[in-house]
């Protein structure tokens, strides 16, 4: 595998980089690491599924090995993000490259993302995801799966209450809207069996990203085809007029929905740029879900090398505490090291005095703007710390970042925070411009103690000190106003068997608190505000809705999408 890294001068595009790359066969990455020719389902000759019997003595084998779980994070993000994919790969990449056995595990790209604001989500640079292009567009059809599926359930709700009804669903309690993988606002709010008496018993309905859905989490937290099964047979599609739940199960959908997705379980490999071995599996958002790549993969990954490199969602706010609080519970895995991605923009993000920032303004060099966002920095390694797990921060460096702005971030986490801290250039320069870092994640990772790690809150908390617990601890918070129909649907949990499972708060991603517009961390001064409280009965969770969080987005004025484009030759430009 070989590819010419450009140390000097512009740097050519990501597709660029991806289509100057001598790939190796997918069967050749992997046989290093365990696998065989008859493990995998092959999607062409550089992507291929495992075979369930293959997960499942990869598993097993898993209990064999060191594991080194390493999860990267971040502070709160940029709209444009700051980097956790890049440094996720790149970081995997240089485990490999010091001669450690190493698996990096990823999320699947959205087509509403990708055609949106964010582009492609497979890395970029010199650290990203082969092949791009397929990762980034229809890959192995699981998210197409997905969509089809969570709509069967759907269609079969909507044709039980048209049939007779016999369950009694009232129609004003339908709990479960349609999917979409696009990001298309006007469908967020719907009208549906219109068109007299064969269009079925109208009622108000609506869309969701595909990513949003209870579905994608239920694959991402399944260990197998039975457990997948028994998830979805217990997710509730509405309420009946005694308000007890209907099941997928009650509707007869579960092996149908299960039949569609019976592939999509199955995890997909591919090769970073310099060849070490990737997973990209499953997609949940890191609000209304939990936000990392799916359960069975990580296990996978644990019985082919000593590390996994994985992410969380969003800013370590969401993501993160996510991730030790939810997946890691039920999972039953807990990380050695966790990675802190910063970035130069970023502390100017939150350190300008004027809102809303001009974004140009980001790429002039100001120190006292990056002093000012320390703030957000130090509430996220504070809020890492509070798991028992040590941090890493990386400074995720832009071309235009100065040498004294990061600087001035070097010196500060290690002098202030005493945190080990590395810059990391892997997105020009892939495995060599992450050693520093690799060997800090390396190092720490050996001498971590697992029955350190801690979750945040405990299960046997009531729903309300679970929500208190993370929106004072994590948040900043001073306390929690429940507004809506929070306070009775916190009773109807409780009522439904759902007080001991984990929370899954869902809110923006723009900030630390549940004001999108609020920059730094506010450190107290403001309430947390809780507006709904529903189970994700499959996955095992109650989602806690906060703010206003889009289950689907919409396409800005100047989408991605209106800077793609393909030629006769069947090259793509604009994909990232």
């Amino acid at each position: 595998m070989s590819s010419e890294n450009e140390a000097d001068g512009p740097m050519p595009t990501d597709y660029e980089i991806a289509q100057s790359v001598d790939t190796e066969p997918i069967w050749d990455i992997v046989e290093p690491y365990g696998l065989e020719l008859d493990d995998l389902q092959y999607y062409g000759e550089h992507v291929a599924k495992i075979d369930r019997d293959a997960v499942d003595r990869l598993q097993r084998e898993a209990s064999q090995r060191d594991r080194n779980l390493v999860l990267v994070t971040g502070m709160t993000p940029t709209p444009k993000g700051e980097g956790k994919t890049v440094t996720t790969v790149g970081l995997g990449q240089t485990l490999t490259h010091l001669g450690e056995d190493a698996v990096v595990a990823i999320r699947e790209p959205s087509l509403g993302p990708t055609f949106g604001v964010k582009g492609g989500a497979a890395g970029g640079g010199y650290s990203q995801v082969l092949p791009m292009e397929d990762i980034n567009l229809h890959f192995t059809g699981d998210l197409h799966a997905l969509t089809s599926a969570h709509n069967l359930i759907s269609t079969m709700l909507d044709a039980h209450i048209t049939n007779g009804n016999e369950l009694n669903i009232d129609v004003n309690n339908v709990e479960w809207p349609r999917a979409i993988d696009m990001n298309d606002r006007v469908l967020r709010e719907t009208t549906v069996g219109l068109g007299g008496e064969t269009g079925g018993i109208p009622r108000e309905g609506g869309f969701i990203l595909t990513a949003a859905s209870e579905l994608m989490a239920v694959l991402c937290l399944a260990t197998d085809l039975e457990d997948l099964k028994e998830r979805i047979a217990r997710i509730i599609v509405a309420y009946d007029d005694d308000d007890t739940p209907v099941t997928v199960d009650d509707i007869d959908a579960t092996g149908a929905v299960t039949i569609l997705l019976r592939d999509a379980i199955k995890p997909n490999l591919v090769q970073t740029i310099e060849g070490t071995p990737a997973f990209v599996h499953g997609g949940p958002f890191a609000n209304i879900a939990h936000g990392t790549n799916s359960l069975i993969a990580d296990k996978a990954a644990f019985g082919m090398g000593d590390y996994l490199v994985t992410e969380a969602g969003f800013g370590s706010d969401l993501g993160a505490e996510k991730f030790n609080d939810i997946v890691c519970r039920l999972g039953d895995m807990t990380p050695n090291v966790m990675v802190l991605v910063a970035s130069i923009r970023a502390l100017k993000y939150h350190g300008k005095d004027m809102w809303p920032v001009d974004y140009d303004e980001l790429d002039e060099p100001d120190v006292d703007a990056v002093e000012r966002g320390f703030e957000n920095l130090d509430k996220h390694v504070d809020n890492l710390r509070k798991f028992g797990v040590p941090v890493v921060v990386a400074i995720n460096r832009f071309p235009g970042d100065t040498d004294e702005e990061v600087q001035t971030v070097l010196d500060h986490c290690r002098d202030d925070l005493d945190v080990r801290v590395a810059e990391s250039n892997v997105f020009r320069e892939g495995s060599e411009g992450g050693l520093e870092l690799a060997e800090h994640v390396r190092d720490v990772a050996e001498e971590s103690d697992e029955e350190q790690w801690t979750p945040l809150y405990s299960q046997d908390d009531s729903i309300k000190e679970k929500i208190h617990t993370v929106a004072t601890e994590i948040y900043g918070a001073d306390t929690v106003k429940y507004t809506g129909s929070a306070e009775d649907d916190i009773e109807r949990m409780r009522k439904l068997g759902f007080a001991d499972v984990p929370i899954c708060l869902s809110k923006t991603f723009h900030s630390i608190t549940d004001d999108a517009s609020v920059k730094g961390a506010p450190d107290g001064g403001w309430q947390l505000e809780v507006t709904e409280v529903y189970p994700s009965a499959g996955a095992g969770f109650l989602v806690v809705l906060t703010g206003d969080v889009l289950q689907l987005p919409g396409l800005p004025a100047d989408p991605a999408a209106a800077h793609m484009d393909i030629d006769a030759d069947g090259t793509i430009s604009g994909l990232f």
